[in-house]
């Protein structure tokens, strides 16, 4: 394996590690102050988060409108130029769990992680569940 490739499979690793652990902590210490998450699909939260802030604010509003939480994490995978977690995660949908699996390709700069694309297995399901909440939200129920 090539330094480049250790390096960012380091960085990965230390971050599925933290996020197994659910520590948070060490999660927020493993993102780069100008973190950038890249969201696919049609929901309200589609689009392109800037900055450590931005993106830890796109994280809780994930968490509060799915009630998200990881079941496993299959692979952690590096390269010359990316890493890449594939994760199982549990949503909550319609009061029913629902478990996907996600691939969440990372860029690595200065030790930390720098940038991220989500990929879902389902990105109509997400797009429903991220906006379905969102809905429930704005018309003052609960989410």
């Amino acid at each position: 394996m090539t330094p480049a490739a250790s390096e960012i499979r380091a960085v990965v690793q230390r971050y599925a590690q933290a996020w197994a652990a659910n520590d948070l902590k060490a999660i927020v210490d493993c993102y780069h102050d100008e973190v950038v998450f890249h969201y696919f699909g049609r929901s309200p939260l589609a689009g392109t988060h800037r900055g450590k802030a931005a993106c830890l604010a796109v994280l809780k509003q994930v968490k509060e409108r799915t009630n998200r939480r990881l079941v496993a994490i299959r692979d952690v995978l590096a390269g010359e130029h990316f890493g890449l977690i594939v994760a199982v995660e549990q949503f909550e949908h319609q009061g029913r769990p629902v478990e996907l699996e996600r691939q969440l390709r990372y860029a690595v700069k200065d030790g930390r992680l720098s940038e991220c694309w989500i990929y879902d297995e389902d990105q109509r399901l997400v797009d429903e569940m991220l906006s379905t909440a969102a809905q429930k939200s704005s018309s003052g129920s609960p989410t």
